[in-house]
């Protein structure tokens, strides 16, 4: 397709994204060509989950022993667990081990350890595939449940960083009992086991604090028992070296993630509409602990089935034929319109002039 025939002007839109498609698969198929280790495909997944997991442990070691400040422990392994975040999605679509299901679910189980904030990726796959599949509906389950389409509010930000808050907030909006239940069962079920213990520790450590906080203001400290002091001890490390560091990347990934796509509004089957490229400066301390998810991630609504880290790479030419193509960069309205790919009051014009022709 040449550069003349590839005209925004003179495409619709699944041509456009067809030729994305076929810009971006070239630059992987040079990629690989220039560099022969991408064609081992399996071991390169499994060596960037054995580096990330080395990794967190090694930083809670030496956290635990001395070594490392709280902090820097906390920052450095939300990092390593963005990795095995993108891992778990390649292995969502079957990018590693594919015709070999035992080390592909041993990497899907270690995927989960790594971020024991997260449900069930087994389940996640089937949530995964059918976003694609209605990507900005009602029926795309797994962009709603981090908030894409919420108005923007209090709300709304505790959701984004809270996946049980969130199933919680819903469960308190549903309007008959049983839709509660539903909502409690599903929650349950995805969230178990992991998750379930992981945001309890959680909740745990933030009452024991708080209530510590208020008790020193008011000059009045609480005498804790021994078991109870022992316990908080196991979690405060734990908090340090695998709660908060995924509480940060939660907040990160889902606040990018349910800002770049786009919901409500769109044409079925459209993916030029579905996402948006959202890299601005500012965003980069949220990018860094989901591994430039803002500026990557729309790639792979045209290329499913290239792994992360090609995707990375193919990043500076898929940008340039994705603008070309009208894909939307750094559309920052998507914040103050519920993540609509148009304005309501638009929409509703559009409609009105419509019925009057």
């Amino acid at each position: 397709m040449d550069r003349t025939s590839a005209s925004p002007q003179r495409l619709n839109a699944s041509q456009r994204s067809a030729h994305i498609r076929e810009v971006v698969l070239a630059k992987g198929v040079e990629l690989r060509k220039r560099y022969p280790i991408l064609n081992h495909q399996d071991a390169l997944g499994a060596g960037i989950l054995a580096f990330a997991l080395a990794a967190m442990i090694g930083s809670a070691v030496l956290y635990i022993n001395g070594y490392m400040a709280w902090w820097v422990c906390l920052l450095l392994n939300a990092f390593f667990a963005s990795l095995t975040h993108e891992l778990e999605h390649d292995l969502i679509h079957s990018m590693y081990f594919r015709k070999k299901r035992v080390p592909h679910n041993l990497m899907m189980g270690l995927v989960w350890l790594a971020r024991p904030s997260t449900i069930n990726p087994w389940i996640r796959r089937h949530l995964h595939l059918n976003h694609h599949k209605v990507s900005g509906t009602e029926s795309d389950m797994e962009e709603r449940a981090i908030t894409n389409g919420e108005p923007w509010g209090f709300a709304r930000l505790l959701m984004v960083g809270d996946n049980v808050m969130s199933a919680f907030i819903r469960m308190l909006r549903a309007k008959t009992w049983a839709h509660k239940f539903s909502i409690i069962k599903r929650t349950l079920k995805v969230y178990a086991p992991l998750a379930l213990v992981h945001w309890g520790a959680w909740y745990v450590f933030l009452g024991f604090h708080a209530a510590n906080g208020i008790a020193y203001l008011l000059n009045a400290p609480i005498e804790w028992s021994a078991t109870t002091l022992a316990v908080m001890q196991v979690i405060d490390i734990a908090v340090v070296v695998i709660i908060g560091p995924n509480v940060l990347r939660t907040f990160c990934l889902h606040f990018i993630s349910s800002n770049m796509h786009y919901y409500g509004d769109l044409e079925p089957g459209n993916v030029i509409q579905q996402t948006q490229v959202l890299n601005p400066w500012w965003l980069w301390p949220l990018q860094a602990f989901c591994f430039n998810f803002g500026s990557s991630h729309g790639i792979h609504h045209f290329v499913v089935k290239e792994p992360f880290y090609i995707r990375q790479m193919t990043v500076p030419v898929a940008h340039k034929v994705m603008r070309e193509m009208g894909v939307r960069f750094n559309d920052f309205g998507t914040f103050g319109r519920a993540n609509r790919f148009v304005r309501e009051e638009q929409a509703i014009g559009a409609r009105t002039r419509t019925a009057q022709v």
